[in-house]
């Protein structure tokens, strides 16, 4: 039972792939959402226990794949919503990132500006190259859009917009210190 982390689930994992993301992707697709937008093209993922509870072997697994496939571009996490645990979430996250060096995607029904308002996911962000954001809109479906289901759902170059929202931070702080003068 040490083995487990946390109450995370995976649902599937996909060792290579082209549809999420650009290039060859290792995705890994998490249990648990939210959201439950209507259309959702994986419905048996909003449930937080379904699939397999994660553990520590299973991401020492995943890490020696992906370091093991030269084809690789990158890495992406799905769902299910993988915000949905956020604490359980970073941990395959954050070890993923540091022992493959992959550029990392996530497919999550938050707007990015929503992501900024939870504290515990604002240090996950550090570790994530783009994110996909915004729930599925039936009615806003374009199966042109490239790795996205619905037009307002944006990608979101996750270290240029960490920048600029600390940037934007720092001068608020600065404008509230000179006028509590």
């Amino acid at each position: 039972m040490e083995d487990l982390i946390g109450e995370l689930h995976i649902m599937k994992v996909y060792p290579e792939t082209i549809v999420d993301g650009p290039g060859f992707r290792y995705s890994i697709y998490l249990s648990g959402c939210r959201h439950h937008c209507p259309g959702c093209q994986n419905p048996n993922s909003w449930n937080p226990l379904n699939g397999l509870p994660l553990r520590r072997s299973m991401v020492d697994e995943m890490v020696e794949s992906i370091n093991e496939n030269p084809i690789l571009d990158g890495v992406t996490f799905s769902g299910g919503d993988p915000f949905f645990n956020p604490k359980d979430f970073g941990y395959i996250l954050k070890r993923i990132k540091k022992e493959t060096g992959k550029n990392i995607w996530v497919y999550t029904g938050y707007k990015f500006e929503e992501l900024l308002e939870i504290e515990e996911v604002i240090p996950l962000l550090n570790y994530i190259d783009v994110i996909v954001d915004g729930r599925f809109d039936q009615s806003k479906f374009d199966p042109r859009l490239d790795w996205r289901g619905s037009s307002n759902q944006r990608l979101v170059k996750v270290q240029e917009e960490l920048r600029k929202f600390r940037k934007e931070k720092k001068e608020a702080e600065k404008a509230s210190k000179k006028e509590a003068c």
